[in-house]
């Protein structure tokens, strides 16, 4: 196996395509370097492009039909039920937004010669930087590109080892191909991208690249993206909307970019609002006019233009730095002889520094980091696993600050969520079903049955609000946010209907899976899932547990004693007929055994209600996941990410292990984003924390150190490590498989 450097990304080649370009962020800011030699492309993101403004999707039948589905439900016919189910409960219109590229900025060089030799390109993790080399001639050519959190703007450095050999243009454009990664001279095309999506691109004071685009909808969302360019000696032109540079020394390409959503939409939050029912962080704001959104939005990046473009490089770079390097480097992990897991480990915590920091909207499925105009699944928010798992590592990797955006978004889809229960359900408290979007949209999305009409998606979001208190003890904070808790806990208590003697949601799935009825037909719509159960089981003792904690609030009515009464009638976890952890309330069979969703263990990771102290739901968990696998299962990345920390929980370290090697080697793309197919960022932040697990958990109070340690990891070390209880694991050595040296403070 080659050498690999833990902190390091390295290819000897330009990119070939997007899964081969190396991903820089500053959590709202990204950029994607592709490194051609003659034509430098770098794929821009801006986390606030989303295209269209906000909508009540409400369905308005919901209300009226709800009793009907229920009963069909109850009758057992399935079918009638998920058809009626495909009219009344979908969203209207059925798709909420979708997240956009921003563009690209296209450096083209100017050059005699097109050969090129010593060729390197790597993103550094540690420092946060990507650089490209190469020589052409006598001389070498370097780039470095950082998106920094301090300047808010990405900054591209150009230099050559000799004076006066930089010759280049730079354009910015949105639109599909073509572009020619063929040397400037031979460009049959002569702007890349075409422009297509744009409304304009000019210059403003003279030297200053402004493109800004409308994004599209209702009430859309204008981009702007500015650019300046400052060299040291040679020549620069200002021509069209390009500009141009002949026989510069260095150069300094400052980038910046806004939204209306953040200069009219959004207000800034304050740090020292703590009323988490504000509504300035909202996203909603009466209808203005294009003319006023343009004018703030290009303001506000011509201010920060002009504020960044006056410090040097060095300046830049040493700030960049100290304010990455002050999160990265509070983790330190070591382990022999598998060097691969933790850069994989490293580039996880590097990708949530990157993509979510406080005043950046949350990870959403591609982090930042995407290229179209359309992309899979909107790269929304989705809330039946997928944001959830990006958030896994936060705490637990001491990144907790990078969590606040999940919360900033959260407060957005409780406020519509009321809406959304009283309209569509008839329920108090706040919904939120599988996705979520930019504006906090709780209406079911898109018209797939088995995914849309389960309405826990809030209530498992809501859940990382108590699991952030449990790692730093912070009473202001769940004081602050406590309410979103209280709201979605009282939804569930509405919504439920009786079954007997129990209580479950009704209609509801199991993510993403169809079961078969005894008679052959296939149904996915149920009433009581064994996910809903556990999500149910968890928020409600949640509550009530935070309730012990806070003072009595005016903010908010407690919900104690009645979710105490609630909690007797949910039905318990049950073994199934294969020895499994029952899926459903009733034992089905599975249409697709391999299904990559586990849902039944969601009470294995990430709650704990099955561990050692319910020896039978331990092993029936552990043949739940043999069980998938011996069909297919883990086939998509995420989903195998979330069998490591499912392993890792069951103490079953060679499994983990061989499931981590599992993504990596095959589920894995060049520039190391994971693949679910296509790229899907979960898998990479779900991998980071499943690592974490495999050396130390506190789950119930105790601290367990090597938990799941594998044979293969002989001798090791890692710092910095948060437990539950505001705990640091500020040492932590092994070798054969026993502690040498073990601090926590």
């Amino acid at each position: 196996m080659d050498h690999i450097n833990v902190n390091k990304i390295e290819f000897d080649k330009p990119a070939d395509n997007w899964n081969e370009a190396l991903p820089v962020g500053n959590g709202r800011l990204g950029g994607m370097i592709f490194g051609n030699v003659h034509t430098e492309r770098i794929q821009l993101n801006e986390d606030s492009v989303w295209y269209g403004g906000f909508k009540d999707r409400n369905n308005p039948s919901s209300l009226e039909y709800l009793p009907k589905i229920r009963e069909l439900i109850f009758e057992g016919k399935i079918k009638e039920a998920q058809d009626l189910c495909s009219y009344a409960l979908s969203g209207l219109p059925e798709e909420q937004s979708h997240y956009e590229t921003l563009g690209n900025i296209f450096i083209e060089f100017d050059m005699d010669s097109y050969e090129y030799s010593d060729y390197k390109r790597e993103l550094d993790i540690q420092n946060s930087i990507a650089s490209v080399e190469y020589k052409v001639g006598e001389v070498t050519y370097k780039r470095e590109v950082i998106s920094s959190y301090p300047a808010d703007c990405m900054i591209i450095r150009l230099s050559a080892d000799k004076s006066k050999a930089l010759s280049f243009q730079v354009n910015m454009g949105r639109g599909y191909a073509p572009w020619e990664n063929v040397p400037y001279k031979e460009q049959i095309v002569r702007k890349q991208n075409y422009n297509k999506f744009v409304d304009e691109v000019k210059f403003i004071d003279g030297n200053v690249q402004i493109m800004n685009a409308t994004v599209g909808g209702k009430d859309p969302i204008i981009a702007v993206c500015g650019v300046k360019t400052e060299v040291k000696g040679g020549s620069v032109q200002y021509i069209g909307n390009t500009v141009i540079v002949r026989n510069a020394d260095e150069a300094l390409i400052f980038l910046s970019a806004s939204t209306s959503f953040r200069t009219i939409n959004r207000s800034e939050k304050k740090s020292d609002d703590n009323n988490c029912e504000n509504d300035s962080n909202s996203g909603k704001k009466d209808i203005v006019g294009y003319d006023e959104k343009l004018f703030a939005t290009e303001k506000a990046v011509l201010s920060n233009l002009e504020k960044v473009s006056l410090k040097n490089w060095t300046n830049l770079y040493s700030e960049h730095v100290k304010d990455y390097r002050s999160l990265y480097d509070r983790v330190k992990l070591e382990i022999e002889g598998d060097d691969e897991s933790v850069r994989f480990f490293n580039f996880g915590r590097y990708l949530l520094i990157s993509s979510s920091r406080p005043g950046s909207l949350p990870a959403n499925l591609q982090g930042i980091w995407n290229e179209d105009y359309f992309p899979m699944w909107g790269s929304r928010f989705t809330i039946n696993i997928n944001t959830e798992m990006n958030y896994w590592p936060a705490n637990v990797t001491n990144l907790s600050e990078c969590e606040e955006p999940l919360f900033d978004l959260l407060e957005r889809v409780r406020e519509n969520g009321k809406e959304t229960a009283k309209k569509m359900y008839g329920c108090n408290g706040f919904v939120a079903h599988h996705n979520t979007d930019i504006w906090g949209d709780t209406a079911p999305q898109d018209v797939c049955i088995s995914s849309s009409y389960w309405v826990l998606g809030g209530a498992w979001l809501s859940l990382h609000i108590w699991e952030h208190y449990l790692f730093d003890q912070n009473r202001e904070f769940l004081e602050k946010y406590y309410p979103i808790m209280r709201d979605a806990a009282v939804f569930v208590m509405d919504y439920l209907c009786e079954d007997d003697d129990t209580l479950v949601m009704c209609p509801t799935l199991s993510p993403e899976n169809t079961y078969i009825l005894p008679n052959g037909e296939k149904g996915i719509i149920c009433k009581g899932a064994t996910m809903d159960n556990e999500i149910i089981r968890e928020l409600l003792n949640d509550c009530i547990s935070a309730e012990n904690i806070l003072p009595d609030n005016e903010r908010f009515e407690r919900i104690s004693e009645r979710a105490k009464e609630v909690l007797k009638h949910i039905p318990e976890i049950k073994i199934g007929k294969h020895g499994t952890i029952m899926e459903w309330n009733e034992d089905y069979e599975e249409a697709e055994p391999g299904h990559r969703h586990i849902s039944q263990l969601f009470a294995l990771y990430p709650a704990s209600q099955i561990n050692p102290d319910t020896p039978e739901l331990f092993e029936a968990a552990a043949k739940t996941i043999e069980r998938r696998l011996s069909f297919g299962g883990g086939h998509s990345g995420w989903s195998r990410a979330w069998i490591i920390n499912m392993y890792a929980r069951l103490g079953m370290g060679n499994e983990a292990l061989k499931n981590l090697h599992k993504l990596i080697k095959d589920q894995t793309l060049p520039n190391l984003f994971d693949n679910h197919p296509p790229f899907q960022i979960d898998g990479n932040f779900g991998a980071a924390a499943g690592i974490a697990e495999m050396l130390v958990q506190r789950i119930n109070g105790d601290v367990k150190v090597l938990p799941a340690l594998p044979d293969e990891w002989k001798k090791g070390r890692v710092e910095g490590l948060k437990l539950r209880g505001n705990k640091t694991l500020k040492l932590l050595e092994w070798e054969d498989g026993a502690v040498k040296n073990m601090i926590i403070e």
